[in-house]
């Protein structure tokens, strides 16, 4: 079994910013000594000291003791050039994301340390193999990429490219777990794991505001009370930094020679062109200091008659908030068109991936509701609803009654295919079951990645496993058919599961 490094063994951090010292600051407290160099003069002096100062902070919490503060801050040593790391047995690079300086940058390493020294990059989504091309022994060479702020982020993601030595991988895997860290391992193809599988989260957001499905406010409330997200998409882009978000988009659209799957936003370029880039800029999809308001329907009179169908997650959990709530209510077994609820002659449906329009078309019922998916409906505090356009609006009363009897505060959107949390978890679950497929890394690196480097509440593969993958498939198909673009292919591992179920289901 590969080791970690030696805590004995010395550190070198190139670029002394943000990710470079927090690098810095994990090394020393794991007992490395700690070489830092940055370009610029007086840089890693100042790095030293603002680690110092951070690690006064974390025994001021009494996250630290104060010993272990003092013996970390002394292991760090500020360099006044690169020839001071020629003893290092690792270097992470963390410069300007731009792959020429960076392969400059580790050809002069190249040139001073030892042949046994690890070089790792912390790059986001540079091609390590790109990188790798620039040295005599591109085997020494691994992505190492740390998710910001490193010292309290847990992902690291591992990176081999087409010449990384496995061992390299390994040894830089053992270490990162050595620091706390939990690491997966992927292979060298645009975007790694998170910055490739999380696209959708932004991507399908932009698209159901651009086409008027509903306010950013409104559908940041819904991911988070209803999708479980930690953080809406348009204000996690806000406090990424629009530009940053859409660069990442544009970098990893571009490498997919164009893939219609990664397309760019043209309202995000728009925000970006206008200089509204976030929170640093004081306007982005909001206000600095705005406190945004989600649409929520206006109180409804519980329906008169309310009979829940079946056992399917949203139905049991009506059951459960209504019987909670004192609110009558008729059980009955599964219907025919799987239909969750009927009120005063209204139909509710969990969402399948069509509108509400299609689906009434479909059953021949013009009052007809479609509701999105949610993390945990018995714990839900907010649904997302839409309406057939030829359902009658007392229909849409009763249906909007009924959840918010439930407890729920309903937001409708308008009527457009999957919603919001159901799209987006669906292209989550296809984009991570392509890079499964494509052997960027295994499903369990893929869900742990997503869960740990973007706080997910669960990895989009589980989440497809919980849903049911054959769901996940008749989504992403209905998606397709609605719009006609090869942005929601379905991932043939998708398919192959989705194959698998039923086969068995049939057995």
């Amino acid at each position: 079994m590969t080791q970690a490094l030696a805590p004995a063994q010395p550190v070198g951090i190139v670029g002394c910013g943000a990710m470079g010292a927090g690098i810095a600051q994990i090394a020393a407290l794991a007992g490395h000594p700690v070489r830092l160099f940055d370009a610029r003069d007086g840089a890693a002096a100042a790095a030293c000291a603002r680690i110092g100062q951070q690690l006064q902070r974390l025994v001021d919490k009494a996250r630290l003791d104060a010993p272990a503060a003092r013996a970390a801050g002394q292991r760090l040593h500020a360099c006044a050039a690169l020839d001071e790391m020629r003893d290092c047995a690792l270097v992470v690079e963390a410069i300007v994301e731009q792959l020429e300086p960076k392969r400059e940058l580790l050809a002069a390493l190249e040139a001073v340390v030892r042949d046994d020294c690890v070089l790792a990059s912390n790059t986001s989504s540079i091609s390590i193999t790109a990188l790798g091309a620039a040295l005599r022994r591109p085997q020494r060479l691994a992505g190492m990429h740390f998710f910001n702020p490193a010292p309290v982020m847990a992902l690291v993601e591992i990176i081999s490219g087409l010449a990384t030595a496995p061992q390299v991988a390994q040894t830089l895997h053992a270490t990162a777990a050595a620091w706390g860290k939990t690491p997966v391992l992927a292979r060298s193809t645009p975007g790694f794991i998170v910055n490739r599988v999380a696209r959708p989260f932004y991507g399908e957001a932009l698209r159901v505001r651009g086409e008027g499905g509903g306010d950013c406010a409104t559908l940041d409330a819904l991911m988070r009370e209803a999708g479980g997200f930690r953080m809406g998409p348009f204000e996690l882009m806000d406090m990424i930094g629009l530009d940053i978000n859409y660069a990442v988009t544009c970098s990893v659209w571009s490498a997919f020679y164009h893939d219609a799957r990664y397309t760019p936003s043209l309202q995000q370029r728009e925000l970006v062109d206008a200089g509204w880039l976030g929170r640093k800029s004081g306007r982005g999809f909001y206000l600095d200091g705005e406190a945004p308001v989600p649409a929520s329907e206006a109180p409804r009179a519980a329906p008169r008659a309310i009979a829940i169908h079946g056992d399917e997650a949203l139905a049991g959990a009506l059951a459960q908030r209504l019987a909670e709530r004192g609110v009558a209510f008729e059980r009955r077994g599964a219907a025919a068109d799987a239909r969750v609820a009927s009120v005063d002659g209204c139909v509710l449906h969990a969402s399948d991936g069509r509108s509400a329009t299609a689906r009434a078309a479909a059953d021949g019922v013009a009052a007809l509701a479609v509701v999105d998916l949610a993390l945990d409906y018995a714990r839900a505090p907010r649904l997302a609803l839409a309406c057939a356009e030829p359902c009658p609006e007392p229909a849409a009363d009763a249906a909007i009654g009924l959840l918010q009897a439930a407890g729920y505060a309903v937001s409708r959107l308008a009527d457009l295919p999957g919603l919001i949390v159901l799209r987006t978890v669906a292209m989550l679950a296809n984009e991570a079951a392509d890079a499964v497929h494509q052997q960027v890394a295994d499903a369990a690196a893929v869900d742990r990645a997503m869960r740990l480097g973007v706080n997910y509440p669960r990895g989009p593969l589980q989440w497809a496993d919980a849903i049911g993958v054959q769901r996940v498939r008749e989504v992403l198909a209905h998606l397709g058919a609605f719009y006609g673009e090869d942005r929601y292919r379905i991932s043939p591992l998708i398919q192959q599961r989705a194959c698998a179920a039923r086969a068995l289901h049939q057995a």
